[in-house]
């Protein structure tokens, strides 16, 4: 007898003199209680805890459950508080008739709020991104939370650790951007905010699902295995060793050619071996069916089901996972596999503590649900999220003495983009749009107008004309172009951005560009607002607009965030996570490449002198990394370095001074990169390795200490070793990634 069956014969040995199940003893230890509750199951009930079944409505719950549990289930169709009763009704119906009483986990969509009606729509995660502002993230998913435990909801499917290098894919608006640390800062606290109110966070896709092939979503990625580690693998190595997530979600696609989520190797030996991840693991939605379906890499649906289970994906949303009981009463699959995914399972319901207490009051609802504190938080995400581009003449903020006609023109002026993921139906009416924030900001101090001149995605140029009448009308204009993006659960109207719409060409959909020529055209001032869920080519806006600002899909408040910077209420903060191009053909564009793959090169050529390089263009973005203006100005000084020869071991301390020199309060994003300077293996031009938001009044100075732990140096080498190499690093503070203020170099010994 081995000492796992000891142990557990002498707990129930225990148990049983004690009078009850060891299970259902709250003190006992957790891998105890597991072990007893797996002995007294049969297959058939270990199997169905490894599916995700829907609770459907409120009425089908008894002859939907019957007597049976499942591992978790979901609602996606229901307000919050109709969502609470469902689950209320559903935990007391397994209380009573399933006969171990086992719970589920109750699961939503979390990325931007939880995806039931009526919750609190907050900014999205390429938002979230652009506020460099972790602390504030994790306040936000902390209120998530409490709306989460107040419906009953113990499991969000969210962040997304995808790193966006191919922005001709529609869910770059779900992801944190093109860097891995940043998308590391973020996801950290996302993920601390949900646990830290009892709610598992679940970051995805496991691994490498954000570069997919012409930029077509669940295409494959290609890839080495250095490329794999050093970007892909990088955020879910950090959160997972920082904040233990409860759950990680596989992907659709495959890495070199191997479907993920059939891959023993990545989810069992690097997942958990290496990572050390020791929650469960859920299958994206028909992740395991499309082994077969997707990419031919079984024969049958019953051989996707046993390769998944194998692999380590523990929870799957499809229904292959019937058939696993056949498969092990066959002898094709070991029920020792089946006991060690339901281990996971049972082991999170017991942390958890749905044994003891899956009790749901939908009476909490009314109280925590899009409660006053909560949107005045989403204001505050969104706030701090605009980013401002250009900004020629200081002509922002808007002088309303000098500009009391203000026309507002463009399909997304009078659309409040929420982005996949929200709630809302197409239509955007859940949120404040640009123009109602603005009316509502000026008040009687000037006239706003809308005309939408277009609309966001056809070729209809027809109502061109009446935006150009109504800004020579007015004293400036405002236009409002971008994306399109709603929920895929709830169908989409000529979607341009979101899950399952990519793009081809990165240019401004339909005729929104020619509109912006028209409005130029007229001489009158014009402010473009690029309203939208992922970068597009704005060259021409660059050279052309006298202001332009960037508003990822900014939530319920977008419209009075925007009308507060637009007219100095507040002083935009907000930095890119991700670069813009200048052209599609000029992807990808990310900051930390290769010398050789941008700068290697100093003659650019031009339409009029084509050259070397791209023949008539520049290969850098139009707006880069980290890029974002401000309403006053920030002076860089004294950079100081705590230890210039550190060893490999050592954490650094990196300070500089920053001081606001200009007339008005404002936030400034210190940002630390990093450059090997020789190394034997291909290393970016610079990596972001550490940041900092401050607050400045007028005439105020600040020490920002930045930490720098010298394994944030490392590389992996020609052999496959991660090592920190001696030698030179050149540290570079500044506001952008391409407006570096004070260097200095480190030697490592």
């Amino acid at each position: 007898m081995n000492f796992r069956k000891f142990a557990v014969l002498a707990l129930l040995l225990a148990a049983t003199a004690a009078g009850g199940p060891l299970y259902k003893n709250s003190k006992a230890p957790i891998d105890a209680r597991v072990e007893d509750l797996l002995s007294r199951m049969t297959l058939k009930e270990k199997v169905m805890q490894m599916q995700n079944i829907p609770t459907g409505k409120l009425h089908e719950i008894a002859d939907r459950f019957g007597e049976n549990s499942y591992g978790s289930t979901h609602d996606m169709d229901h307000n919050a508080y109709d969502a609470a009763v469902i689950f209320k009704t559903l935990a007391e119906h397994l209380e009573k008739n399933n006969r171990w009483g086992i719970p589920m986990i109750n699961c939503c969509e979390g990325i931007q709020g939880l995806l039931q009606n009526g919750c609190t729509l907050f900014p999205h995660a390429i938002a979230q991104a652009s506020t460099w502002n972790p602390a504030l993230i994790e306040e936000m998913t902390s209120a998530c939370g409490r709306e989460a435990r107040a419906i009953g909801i113990r499991q969000v499917l969210s962040p997304v650790l995808d790193v966006a290098r191919e922005l001709r894919w529609g869910r770059v608006e779900e992801t944190y951007g093109e860097d891995p640390f940043m998308i590391a800062e973020m996801a950290k606290a996302f993920v601390n905010g949900y646990q830290g109110e009892g709610v598992l966070a679940m970051p995805k896709h496991f691994v490498a699902h954000g570069s997919p092939s012409g930029g077509l979503n669940c295409a494959s990625v290609a890839g080495g295995p250095r490329e794999f580690r050093s970007i892909y693998l990088y955020p879910f190595r950090r959160v997972i060793a920082e904040c233990k997530p409860g759950a990680i979600m596989s992907c659709y696609s495959a890495y070199d050619g191997e479907p993920m989520t059939g891959s023993r190797y990545y989810m069992t030996d690097v997942l958990r071996g290496e990572l050390g991840h020791t929650g469960y693991c859920y299958s994206d939605w028909g992740s395991v069916e499309r082994i077969k379906t997707f990419h031919n890499a079984v024969a049958t649906p019953e051989e996707a089901a046993m390769q998944a289970a194998y692999a380590g994906i523990d929870i799957n949303t499809d229904w292959t996972y019937q058939t696993l009981v056949n498969s092990v009463r066959e002898g094709k699959l070991s029920e020792e596999v089946i006991n060690t995914n339901v281990r996971r399972i049972l082991r999170a319901k017991f942390m958890l503590g749905l044994f003891e207490d899956s009790e749901v009051n939908p009476d909490d609802v009314k109280k925590v649900v899009r409660s006053k504190e909560h949107v005045a938080l989403a204001k505050r995400v969104a706030d701090e999220s605009i980013i401002l581009a250009e900004n020629k003449n200081d002509i922002l903020p808007l002088n309303l003495e000098k500009y009391k006609k203000i026309a507002i023109v463009g399909p997304n002026g009078h659309y409040a983009l929420m982005g996949d993921y929200a709630w809302v139906r197409p239509d955007g009416k859940e949120g404040i749009d640009l123009y109602e924030g603005l009316v509502e900001a000026v008040g009687e101090k000037a006239t706003v107008t809308y005309t939408e001149g277009c609309d966001w995605w056809s070729q209809d140029d027809s109502h061109i004309p009446e935006a150009v009448k109504a800004v020579e009308e007015a004293d400036i204009a405002i236009v409002a172009v971008g994306t399109r993006s709603t929920f895929l659960g709830r169908g989409g109207d000529k979607n341009t951005a979101g899950e399952a719409y990519d793009l081809s060409s990165l240019e401004l959909p339909g005729r929104q560009l020619d509109l912006i020529k028209a409005v130029k055209s007229t001489g009158k001032p014009m402010i473009v607002v690029f309203i939208t869920g992922k970068p597009l080519v704005m060259t021409y806006v660059q050279e052309n607009a006298d202001a332009a600002l960037v508003q990822f899909c900014g939530g319920e408040q977008q419209g009075a965030a925007m009308a507060d910077v637009l007219l100095g209420n507040v002083n935009p903060s907000g930095k890119l996570t991700v670069s813009f191009p200048r052209s599609t053909g000029n992807t990808p564009c990310f900051y930390n490449h290769y010398l050789t793959d941008r700068d290697f090169w100093d003659q650019p050529g031009t339409p009029a002198d084509p050259k070397m390089r791209y023949i008539f263009d520049i290969p850098q973005p139009v707006w880069n990394f980290g890029h974002g203006l401000s309403y006053t100005t920030f002076e860089y000084s004294g950079l100081e370095i705590d230890n210039k020869e550190p060893k490999a071991t050592d954490t650094i301390i990196v300070k500089v001074t920053v001081t606001n020199i200009g007339d008005r309060e404002g936030k400034e994003v210190v940002q630390l990169y990093v450059r090997d300077i020789v190394s034997s293996v291909s290393t970016p031009v610079q990596q972001l390795k550490g940041f900092e938001k401050v607050s400045l009044k007028p005439g105020e100075s600040r020490v920002v200490e930045l930490k720098l732990p010298i394994k944030e140096l490392a590389l992996w080498n020609a052999h496959m070793e991660e090592v920190v190499e001696p030698g030179d690093f050149e540290l570079q503070i500044g506001s952008a990634s391409d407006d570096i203020k004070l260097r200095e170099i480190v030697t490592v010994k």
